[in-house]
């Protein structure tokens, strides 16, 4: 046990010369006036010397006459009888219902601790449906990863296809565009040429009018020379010798 860090004579003193200064002592102000320790001690200590001094102080009284003291040791020891049964049926009781007590919270305790383990187990199971589960998706998920890279893999390399067809699609398209330039080309040299083959085609004709026309005056000449041969109007010029 820890000493006391104050003497009795001290807390005393400090009580004594609080009343002297009209105080009230108290265990803050005992406290105050020694320099520490704790309020309730100092105060017990004070009010066990003010009830030692009023013991001393009291005035002595008349002894009691021997009936009245016999009378009065029997009360008490009747009274201490009493109170000695009275404080074996109160200890009964108290025991009793502290035996209550207790067995009502072993009974608690032990529902209480049933019922945990129903709920533990629940729990085990509950964890154990939740961890098959968490297989189950940990392989559909692999699955699905699986058929998202096939997947992934598949449109890449569509898209180098796609890539790949635009541009002979492209090339194709350029090849046409020329093949159809040089096609409208040629259809236009084609036009001029049977342009200025028709025109070709009409001068010849005309100048195979002419010739015509100019065979037919030379006939006409000729038989006009030739002696004893009347002469004959052409066919086509309309002239007649004289």
């Amino acid at each position: 046990m820890r000493p006391a860090e104050y003497t009795l004579e001290a807390i005393v003193q400090a009580g004594e010369a609080l009343q002297a200064a009209g105080r009230n002592v108290t265990g803050f102000a005992l406290r105050q006036r020694v320099g520490g320790g704790n309020p309730n001690r100092l105060k017990q200590v004070w009010d066990e010397h003010l009830a030692r001094s009023s013991v001393a102080e009291a005035v002595p009284v008349a002894e009691l006459p021997v009936e009245v003291a016999e009378e009065l040791a029997t009360v008490a020891r009747a009274l201490t009888e009493r109170l000695a049964a009275l404080a074996v049926e109160l200890n009964d009781k108290a025991v009793k219902a502290a035996e209550r007590r207790v067995g009502e919270v072993v009974r608690v305790a032990g529902e209480q601790r049933e019922q945990a383990e129903r709920e533990l187990a629940d729990a085990a199971q509950t964890v154990e449906d939740l961890e098959h589960q968490l297989g189950g998706v940990k392989g559909e998920l692999a699955a699905t990863q699986a058929q998202l890279t096939e997947g992934l893999a598949q449109r890449q390399s569509q898209a180098v296809e796609l890539a790949q067809l635009r541009e002979r699609l492209s090339a194709t398209e350029q090849a046409a565009r020329t093949a159809s330039e040089q096609h409208t080309a040629e259809l236009k040299q084609l036009r001029d040429e049977l342009a200025k083959a028709q025109a070709r085609g009409e001068e010849a004709a005309r100048m195979r009018g002419e010739l015509d026309t100019l065979r037919a005056q030379n006939d006409a000449l000729l038989a006009a020379l030739k002696p004893g041969k009347p002469s004959k109007p052409s066919g086509k010029g309309g002239a007649t010798s004289t």
